[in-house]
């Protein structure tokens, strides 16, 4: 009995569909440059609320698929700018980050953020929402 020749056949290419920068938010999907103009900042100023580099904004606007811990972080944003626009006109919010604020000892909200203590901020926007004094 001949041994027959195996001849590996050629894989074909497959492509994989890559994450698409497209952030699920309440209302549906949202991009990240959609994001970060509803929440009514510069790519500067989200990258400092995201923590990530104005590039990798960049490359994401531009339709770079994100990681997975890059995609969660910009739905605790999306969470987080919907809140904002329920106890204050959305035009409104970008300022308001940028604005340091007596609740926050002085702080911006952008750098209670930045300090990894977006707790105060969802504090705040809790008793806000339900009447609570502070």
């Amino acid at each position: 009995m001949a041994a027959k020749s195996r001849i590996a056949k050629p894989r074909s290419k497959t492509t994989a569909k890559a994450k698409r920068p497209v952030v699920q938010s309440h209302s549906g999907p949202l991009s990240v440059r959609g994001l970060r103009e509803k929440l009514g900042v510069n790519r500067r100023l989200f990258s400092r609320v995201s923590g990530f580099s104005e590039r990798a904004i960049a490359d994401w606007e531009a339709d770079k698929p994100l990681s997975e811990a890059s995609l969660q972080r910009m739905r605790e944003l999306s969470r987080l700018q919907r809140a904002l626009s329920g106890i204050m006109k959305q035009e409104f919010v970008g300022q308001w980050l940028s604005t340091p604020n007596a609740a926050f000892d002085g702080l911006k909200p952008l750098e209670v953020i930045e300090r990894g203590e977006m707790d105060r901020l969802w504090r705040m926007i809790y008793q806000l929402e339900s009447g609570t004094p502070s």
